[in-house]
């Protein structure tokens, strides 16, 4: 039989989870503005030829890649979930280089801070240094600001995916699988 406190705990949580709710779909419409002169790339679209430094500071271009499937990976060493796919990343690369997939991480963080975190955390795909300033992931599509996001560019170099959010093992193998 409910009491009263029984009753008030059910109502709080109806009432917050309707809150949580109404909160996670007004997020959906959430955007970053998108400053003057900013292309956003849409599926389809070829991707850039962004210039970005790897971590030891050389110059290096999106249009190496051509001609594999490239994984593009915008992530920062603060951001827990990104850090926590990274090996999924490594070993997913490993596992379909047969396939020519290629990953490559775009950093949106500090040079020394990525650094120090590959020290311990090491990948043996390309990581590239971007930062906020260059709008490198919003250029892409990341039109909400999330990390970590991911874009999959074709053998052809046309944007075939875009999504926001880390990946669990089986959903990059979903995600992946039409494209292999």
């Amino acid at each position: 039989m409910f009491t009263r406190s029984n009753l008030l705990i059910v109502l709080v949580a109806i009432v917050g989870a309707m809150l949580g709710l109404l909160a996670s779909s007004r997020m959906d419409n959430f955007a970053v503005p998108v400053p003057p002169g900013v292309e956003v790339l849409k599926l389809g679209d070829t991707r850039l030829d962004l210039e970005l430094t790897d971590v030891s500071g050389k110059p290096r271009h999106l249009s190496e890649f051509d001609g594999k499937l490239v994984l593009v990976n915008f992530w920062a060493s603060w951001c827990g979930p990104c850090r926590e796919e990274m090996p999924l990343l490594d070993a997913t690369r490993a596992k379909l280089a047969g396939k020519d997939l290629e990953v490559v991480g775009i950093a949106i963080d500090d040079t020394r801070a990525v650094q120090d975190f590959l020290k311990d955390s090491p990948v043996h795909y390309p990581i590239l240094i971007s930062n906020e300033d260059d709008d490198a992931s919003l250029r892409f599509g990341d039109t909400r600001s999330v990390l970590p996001y991911s874009v999959l560019i074709g053998r052809d170099g046309k944007l075939l995916a875009q999504r926001a959010g880390n990946f669990s093992q089986s959903s990059l193998a979903r995600w992946l699988e039409p494209y292999l």
